[in-house]
């Protein structure tokens, strides 16, 4: 009997669906914005009343980019398994540019939720990366701390020596201690600490983790780790690419 598990007729069906789904979440999360942004001016910033509706349609947007998250961790694994259409295609980024796809991506669920991000991208920066992981990745990143913090992220990207370090911090308590230890999981690889039913940053972890991996340069590979701490004394996400 023929096992058409890893068929690659049935990988290249599968990604093209995951990729539609990707692009109508995509339109959807547009409209969402717009609507927003056209609000926006109708309301002050940190504290100042927003309608029950602005406020329905800010969450909206949050779980529309969470969706947009999982879909973009899918074809993460596509990539990863060398699927024709979505290789895996490292390229030369500048920090900044990397930054402002971020920022652009982030701008109206940040505002909705009165949310300050603060830039630290060290000037001049290049690096070797899939633009369309890494900026899926981090984004994954900013979109989870809106959940953690109380008002203000900071993206950081600066090199450690021969790694690039992105970090997303936060100002909130700090990540609970069973996302730190998934968050440990994932830099150790023991996958027995991602619970992929019940914990759905254990599940983003992963996939930032498998990312990661896929970047290797001189006997380095990437990595993934949580901590708290920081800048901004709550929540840390470091992505480490050499």
């Amino acid at each position: 009997m023929d096992d058409t598990r890893h068929s690659p007729d049935l990988l290249m069906f599968l990604a093209s669906t995951a990729h539609d789904m990707k692009n109508s979440i995509s339109v959807l999360s547009g409209t969402l914005e717009g609507l927003l942004g056209d609000g926006a001016g109708q309301n002050g910033a940190h504290g100042e009343a927003r309608s029950e509706t602005y406020g329905q349609m800010a969450q909206m947007l949050y779980q529309t980019r969470r969706l947009n998250d999982s879909l973009m961790q899918l074809l993460a694994l596509y990539k990863q398994v060398g699927t024709p259409a979505y290789p895996f295609d490292v390229q030369p980024i500048e920090a900044g540019e990397l930054a402002a796809q971020v920022v652009a991506l982030g701008r109206v669920l940040l505002a909705a939720r009165d949310i300050s991000l603060d830039l630290d991208v060290e000037a001049n920066l290049v690096w070797h990366l899939d633009e369309d992981l890494i900026v899926g990745v981090v984004s994954h990143a900013v979109n989870n701390a809106v959940h953690y913090t109380r008002d203000r992220i900071r993206l950081s990207l600066r090199r450690n020596g021969e790694l690039l370090d992105i970090r997303v911090e936060d100002n909130g308590a700090g990540y609970p201690q069973p996302l730190l230890e998934a968050g440990a999981a994932a830099l150790t690889g023991m996958d027995s600490g991602v619970d992929f039913h019940g914990n759905s940053a254990g599940l983003g972890l992963y996939f930032s983790r498998e990312v990661a991996r896929m970047h290797r340069h001189r006997g380095r590979t990437g990595s993934v780790r949580l901590e708290n701490g920081g800048v901004l004394g709550g929540g840390c996400f470091i992505l480490s690419l050499p």
